[in-house]
């Protein structure tokens, strides 16, 4: 199960206010107009991050965890892939996901992130100096690929995205990509996960390993898949510890 709408991601260190959050529209490689969620930080840290999100697209979870970032000093955008079959304007909670998400594709999904890196890279978007990548789920699985998709990220972060088997869309698995990859990764799954099994996680790995590939994987024992989440109490630990990691990841230090 990915984040429902009541979702909302946990409370990072706080470092300083979110600047100019708001709606914007990207313009991906072959025109189309993407819906977006930005926001700068107002003490930046040099990092910047495009936020990737699961399969029900850009509902509040994602929104917020922009301004959260921008909070712990990274400038952030999130953008919306059903831009391209279901428009730009928002969309209420019965929104059919499920009927859109097949209906992407791998070119377009990667042309969509390359047009959220070039926003952050300009002046609007903050020009930070590093760059990387999030994702949830189906994002988390793109997030990983971003490691081979040549956008110069510094970096790429995977929560609970499946790094092996066939994918819905066409999306290859990163277990066959990581030969590729020219950045560091961190990925971040929950331990009792269904959908991801300690099978999956360590063919990972390994395929990293074999590719010489900087990587850090941590598996949360008895979390489940979306347990970022600051309703999930009963894993509020295991989130505190993953944005202490995706801080740390970045350069950014979790303790200030």
């Amino acid at each position: 199960m990915c984040h429902d709408l009541e979702s909302r991601p946990p409370l990072p260190p706080i470092r300083g206010a979110a600047l100019d959050a708001r709606e914007v529209i990207l313009t991906s490689e072959d025109g189309t107009r993407v819906a977006a969620f930005a926001a700068r930080a107002e003490q930046p840290s040099g990092a910047g991050i495009v936020i990737i999100p699961d399969v029900r697209g850009l509902h509040p979870f994602y929104e917020e965890l922009v301004l959260r970032f921008a909070q712990a000093g990274v400038d952030a955008v999130a953008f919306d892939y059903f831009s391209r079959t279901a428009g730009t304007s928002r969309r209420g909670a019965d929104f059919d996901y499920e009927s859109h998400i097949g209906r992407t594709k791998p070119a377009t999904l990667n042309a969509d992130v390359a047009a959220a890196a070039a926003y952050l890279r300009s002046p609007e978007g903050g020009a930070p100096s590093r760059l990387y990548t999030v994702g949830f789920c189906f994002g988390g699985r793109l997030s990983l690929l971003q490691a081979a998709s040549g956008i110069g990220a510094a970096g790429v972060i995977g929560f609970y995205g499946p790094p092996v088997g066939p994918n819905l869309v066409g999306l290859p698995a990163p277990v066959d990509e990581a030969p590729r990859f020219t950045c560091p990764v961190l990925a971040l799954f929950g331990g009792a996960d269904k959908g991801i099994g300690p099978d999956a996680i360590a063919a990972f790995d390994r395929a990293l390993d074999g590719a010489g590939v900087t990587h850090t994987t941590v598996v949360y024992d008895g979390a489940p898949h979306s347990f970022f989440d600051r309703r999930a109490s009963d894993h509020a630990d295991a989130a505190a510890d993953a944005w202490r990691r995706v801080l740390t990841f970045m350069g950014i230090d979790a303790n200030a």
